[in-house]
């Protein structure tokens, strides 16, 4: 057991906390978390155990897969990961809605004709396919509402091959919404009971772009995550967001007000772990999210990810702590002190890494903490295991 300082004296785990936690979750507390992809998902399907309180604000810059057809085709922001996590965190035991659960998490067959792939969406869209004939009125008259709204907007080269049902959804509610992606997150919590309260950081149609060391400079996620093409070459030395995928010109977002509330609501803020780059930072290039980290007076956490990131070229897991208070001192300032952007960092250096003797020094002198704690199994590794992750989470709340 390890005796460490927040605002109390803490023991992790905080076995007593955990189980009163478990016992009554929906009085559980108000996490937040800068993510996006499925790193976190894992880890968010084990959370709602303990607390219905998390908040979870992902990003809507994706340009890969499904997203860049949904995005291309409809100029919105990208929604896949939005769904992803809606999903991690719905309610989806019998005393929920598992019918809506099991659609939203539906794709359609990537061998298949797109005369046959019409016929099956057009199926679910009229309430004729088993999977929304399970779904009670009214929310299946909702859905289907929304799902025939995106399928009359649907271009006619649209590619339906693995297109998630619960993305089409989304963009039919989007649309038939005035474009107003808050309310259809809302409304499709309700739906699916989401026990936790999800949201994309900023609502605007940006894109991500990287410059990197040699000079190249790289716009949209999918050429920067290294999945969906070759990984990166050369090091990032800038990332920013843009307009769109054909210019390389900085653009700007402010985070609204509403989300400021949801950052500045916060008892824990955790950056965890996930893509350095285009699931951790670029949920703070927004204007207003440093500054509104900085002035959230509660504890705030840091889990390096580990494993191959290859977003992270060129920088070791000591340099993505000061990239991090890097990104953040940009908003909130140069002259922030960094125990108001960064309070306590996670490692185990028994089972996965550990920092740098100076690396140490520096982040002591700045009076940011390190908790040495076991968070990596035989079976998890070289990751996380969610379980111990989660603990420690809720131990420091």
């Amino acid at each position: 057991m390890k005796k460490i300082t927040v605002t109390r004296q803490i023991t992790l785990p905080d076995v007593l906390r955990i189980r009163r936690y478990e016992r009554a979750p929906e009085l559980g507390p108000k996490i937040l978390f800068f993510s996006g992809g499925t790193a976190l998902n894992d880890t968010s399907k084990l959370l709602k155990k303990y607390t219905h309180n998390s908040i979870h604000l992902v990003t809507p810059f994706d340009s890969g897969g499904s997203s860049a057809i949904l995005r291309s085709a409809f100029d919105m922001p990208a929604v896949g990961d939005l769904r992803s996590r809606l999903m991690a965190l719905a309610d989806d035991t019998i005393s929920g809605q598992p019918e809506v659960f099991q659609l939203f998490s539906y794709r359609l067959p990537k061998d298949q004709k797109r005369k046959e792939l019409l016929a099956q969406l057009q199926a679910i869209a009229s309430g004729k396919d088993a999977r929304i004939k399970a779904i009670k009125n009214p929310m299946r008259n909702l859905i289907c509402t929304h799902l025939q709204m995106f399928m009359d907007a649907m271009p006619d080269k649209f590619d339906l091959k693995g297109a998630s049902i619960g993305n089409l959804i989304i963009a039919g509610g989007y649309l038939n919404n005035r474009r107003q992606l808050d309310q259809v997150i809302f409304m499709f919590s309700k739906l699916v009971n989401v026990q936790g309260q999800v949201a994309t950081t900023v609502n605007d149609t940006l894109h991500l772009a990287a410059k990197l060391a040699n000079g190249e400079t790289l716009v949209g996620q999918h050429l920067i995550t290294g999945k969906e093409v070759n990984p990166l070459d050369s090091a990032i030395d800038d990332f920013f967001l843009t307009n769109s995928l054909d210019s390389s010109k900085p653009a700007h977002s402010t985070l609204q007000k509403k989300k400021r509330k949801l950052i500045m609501d916060a008892e824990l803020i955790c950056f965890p772990p996930g893509s350095f780059y285009t699931s951790i930072a670029a949920n703070l290039l927004p204007k207003g999210v440093g500054a509104a980290v900085r002035d959230n007076p509660c504890p705030k956490v840091y889990f390096p990810s580990l494993g191959n990131d290859p977003e992270r070229i060129g920088m070791s897991l000591d340099d993505t702590i000061f990239k991090l208070l890097e990104i953040l001192n940009k908003d909130a300032g140069a002259d922030c002190p960094a125990d108001k952007l960064l309070n306590f960092i996670f490692i185990d250096s028994e089972n996965g890494q550990d920092l740098k003797p100076s690396t140490k020094t520096k982040l002591k002198k700045a009076n940011i903490h390190i908790i040495d704690t076991r968070l990596i199994t035989p079976q998890s590794v070289p990751y996380y295991e969610p379980s111990l992750l989660v603990s420690s989470l809720l131990s420091l709340t």
